[in-house]
């Protein structure tokens, strides 16, 4: 729709009109249990606003993205829905001083995941609805003023099927006609409001804490009640209303808080204040490690800053976006580390979270982490590394650079100045320099204002006996920032550890900075710059500290620090100064020495990208094989019953390539074979099913036998992503159909569809679909809602194909469409940079060859 894609200025000028004094809104659900699809297409939406004209003007409008409106009225007066409504926008103008605009629509359900998303349980028919509104959906769902500084107090009245239960933002209770109604909520935003409805298996607490009580519920869909968690999930809730409540000064404001798992969900997470929504597959059906345990507090307690950070104050527009999820990806380490039994996050963060941001950083579409966002398309892309893992390793650098107490009272103060309104950078850095006494403004231009990631690297000189002369850290970068940092000298033991014997923190500024304190130790066997990892930035060694790595990287006893020379390696290996089989065979030395559970799963994961994309061609087979025989034996060797065991089991599945790994795989699925304490479990089966899939050992007979022992939800996106993944060319057509041809598909079936399509090993098979691809992404972008498309353009991309062909193709293409959406023109360009990032590192790695 024309309409569809607001502008910032559009929302400039609309704030600098009107001021909102709230909405009621009230939806009619039970069509969702209809027989026929077009009977589940719609419900109806009737939202009554009171706002007031504030400056100058007399007309506006109001976002509705719905089939139909049947009524529009303002001030009394009805206006003509098919002259005011044109698809996403209603006109309103003759404004007076005071106004209520009542509009009556109909309102689509989805299957993207975006709006009122609708889902009907296989396991046993039931339907669910929940929405998912950010950044700009809400509209799809009722008529209202959708930019985050146009905060209202809501009140929802919501008529839903027999024998359901609803939930919204503020505390409900059904009335004798059977409406559920809804407390007024406090002042939020558009995109934070929520409504979840269905025969939800809903489970109760509370939080007490003082004079506060906070009423605490739990749900998820009752075809998983038996797998739900449901008391861990509320232990990692407690803890983290502690620390919030013991750091912020500041009580949760939302009254209750609800937790919905909910199904085909788009995101991790959303902090919709008093009514969280996370996708379900925070719910384990069997066996996982404490790193999924970990994963998902963390991202609860992310949600749960999220209530201060984002819902109690708000950015003005987009281009803050930071301010919110910068913040709330900070705590979620932050508080995990201090509060729960994952005291080792920072690990995580340093070998996950930043591994996301250094990827992001050097795209061509990297951006300042106060970015220009021109409107909501640019919105939607923009919740990505930067905003992201960027934004917290920054905040990570700030409490080093101002100290934690400054900054925990600058949060303080933040809260109480602005709560319940939206602000800009400026307002959170002048309190910043309240409480720190630093300089912000110089800060936030180096840290907030300027895109790019700094490498550091030491420069080390020596006497006659061995000790270090000189120490200095040199930084290079398109632009020099000020770094708090540290500088560990390691050395190896006798017994064969590699442990840190001198430390020194410093500013690191400019080119060059010598680190004084250091002159006079001992000759270490490694230096390790940003250890402990106070800063952002990548790491180099020099000869002698890379040389110690190949050798002894698993000596390593601190595990941060040997998860900071992981991720080391590996950023020299995207850099192109790696070759890719020599960081393949440092990772089937020592990923067997490494104890946290969670950096192992990112070294499997870098080795299988490094022999997929990053190696020479010619290199590939032999590479897999490495893989797979390393898989096998550390399987073999790893504590029976252990997360190790498991983590090893799903890394040889996904590597096995050989007729002997196939036939083991099949064993372990029908019982012949077993490996002492592997519990082949219902989500391990379908791990050791894909590869048999994809190397045609595995036919659709085969695979829907396995549906039918796991005829759930999970168990239809496994199936779907099996059989797009198997090696057919009429297969691939059928996919190629289904997901760009069609949009048949839900989105969670768009994802499996395009992962089962995808497949290293099937190269040559897919090649002619990237012709196809750069024909019809500007089509689907056209025609898709921006979640889809988002997927397809992303998903599709022909990366298998690397290529100078493929990279000419992907040039031709944005040249040819300068004036495409710019949303998906950098898409595209972000998709073509990492292909080119591959053939500079196959160039790198033919010279190991």
């Amino acid at each position: 729709m024309p309409g569809e894609n607001l502008s910032r200025d559009e929302a400039h000028e609309r704030a600098a009109l009107l001021s909102v004094d709230g909405y009621e809104v009230v939806l009619d659900l039970r069509s969702a249990v209809g027989d026929s699809a077009e009977a589940v297409r719609t419900f109806r939406s009737e939202t009554t606003i009171r706002f007031r004209r504030t400056g100058e003007g007399t007309s506006t409008f109001v976002d509705l993205i719905a089939p139909s409106v049947n009524a529009v009225s303002l001030n009394g007066r009805a206006l003509d829905p098919a002259v005011v409504f044109d698809g996403s926008r209603i006109a309103i103008d003759g404004l007076a001083e005071e106004n209520v605009l009542v509009v009556d629509a109909q309102c689509a359900y989805s299957r993207t995941g975006e709006g009122m998303h609708r889902f009907v349980d296989p396991e046993d028919g039931e339907v669910y609805l929940y929405t998912q509104y950010e950044p700009a959906d809400a509209r799809r769902v009722y008529a209202n003023f959708e930019q985050p500084d146009l905060k209202a107090p809501y009140r929802f009245a919501v008529t839903a099927p027999e024998g359901w239960t609803v939930w919204s933002n503020g505390a409900g209770e059904q009335d004798a006609e059977g409406v559920w109604r809804f407390a007024e909520t406090a002042p939020i935003s558009t995109y934070i409001t929520c409504v979840v409805a269905g025969p939800y298996h809903y489970v109760t607490d509370s939080y007490e804490r003082g004079d506060l009580t906070i009423p605490l519920g739990a749900m998820c869909r009752k075809s998983l009640a038996k797998h739900f968690d449901a008391d861990d999930v509320f232990l990692i809730t407690k803890q983290g209303f502690d620390f919030f409540h013991d750091n912020f000064d500041y009580p949760y404001p939302f009254g209750k808080y609800d937790q919905a798992f909910v199904p085909e969900y788009n995101l991790g997470a959303m902090e919709n204040p008093g009514m969280v929504t996370f996708r379900e597959e925070y719910i384990y059906r069997g066996k996982v490690t404490q790193a999924a345990y970990e994963s998902r507090a963390n991202v609860i307690l992310h949600e749960m800053a999220h209530m201060w950070f984002g819902d109690l104050v708000t950015m003005v527009w987009w281009d803050d976006l930071w301010l919110k999820e910068s913040f709330a990806d900070f705590m979620g380490s932050f508080v995990n580390a201090e509060a729960t039994r994952f005291t080792n996050s920072w690990v995580t963060f340093a070998n996950n979270r930043k591994a996301w941001a250094y990827r992001a950083d050097q795209l061509p579409s990297t951006h300042p982490i106060t970015a220009d966002i021109r409107d909501l398309e640019d919105a939607k892309l923009n919740f990505d590394g930067i905003t992201y893992a960027k934004g917290a390793s920054v905040l990570k650098q700030l409490v080093a650079y101002a100290g934690r107490d400054a900054f925990l009272e600058g949060a303080r103060r933040y809260f109480k100045r602005h709560a319940y309104g939206n602000t800009r950078l400026a307002d959170l850095l002048s309190i910043l320099e309240e409480t720190s006494g630093r300089d912000m403004k110089a800060w936030s231009k180096s840290w907030l204002q300027t895109s790019g990631v700094n490498a550091l690297t030491p420069a080390v000189t020596y006497d006659a006996e061995g000790r270090i002369t000189e120490l200095a850290v040199v930084q290079e970068g398109d632009e020099l920032r000020p770094h708090r940092a540290a500088v560990g000298l390691y050395r190896l033991s006798a017994d064969g550890d590699l442990v840190r014997f001198a430390r020194a923190e410093a500013d690191i500024t400019g080119a060059r900075t010598v680190i004084a304190e250091l002159a006079g130790e001992e000759k270490p066997d490694l230096v390790l710059v940003n250890d402990d990892d106070l800063t952002y930035c990548k790491i180099r060694f020099d000869e002698g500290s890379l040389a110690t790595l190949r050798a002894h990287l698993g000596a390593i006893t601190d595990p941060l620090a040997r998860a900071l020379c992981w991720s080391a390696l590996w950023n020299l290996t995207r850099d192109g100064l790696m070759p890719a089989r020599d960081f393949v065979s440092v990772a089937l030395a020592f990923a067997g020495r490494e104890t946290d559970i969670g950096v192992l799963q990112m070294v499997h994961a870098w080795t299988k990208t490094a022999v997929t994309h990053y190696a020479t061609p010619e290199w590939r087979e032999e590479g897999g094989r490495l893989l797979a025989e390393g898989g096998l034996r550390e399987l073999r060797v790893a504590e029976p019953g252990s997360e190790h065991q498991l983590t090893w089991a799903r890394f040889f599945a996904a590597t096995a390539g050989s007729d002997a790994d196939f036939q083991l795989l099949e064993g372990l699925l029908d019982g012949t074979a077993k490996i002492d304490g592997l519990d082949v479990d219902q989500e391990l089966r379908w791990a050791l099913l894909s590869p048999l899939a994809v190397h045609g050992r595995a036919d659709e007979g085969r695979i829907g036998e396995e549906l039918s022992r796991d005829d759930t939800a999970t168990g239809k996106r496994h199936q779907v992503r099996l059989l797009a993944s198997r090696p057919s060319a009429a297969v691939k057509a059928q996919a190629w159909a289904q997901v760009v041809e069609s949009d048949t598909l839900s989105n969670a079936l768009v994802e499996a569809t395009i992962a089962g399509f995808v497949q290293p090993s099937q190269r040559e098979l897919i090649a002619p679909y990237a012709e196809k691809y750069f024909a019809a992404v500007e089509r689907l972008w056209a025609d898709r809602s921006i979640q889809i498309a988002m997927d397809v353009v992303k998903g599709l991309f022909p990366g298998l194909q690397d290529s100078d062909e493929t990279l000419a193709a992907a040039d031709a293409w944005l040249t040819a469409h300068e004036s495409a959406a710019p949303a998906l023109r950098r898409l595209v360009l972000e998709a073509r940079d990492d292909l080119a990032r591959a053939l500079r590192a196959q160039a790198c790695d033919s010279l190991a060859a």
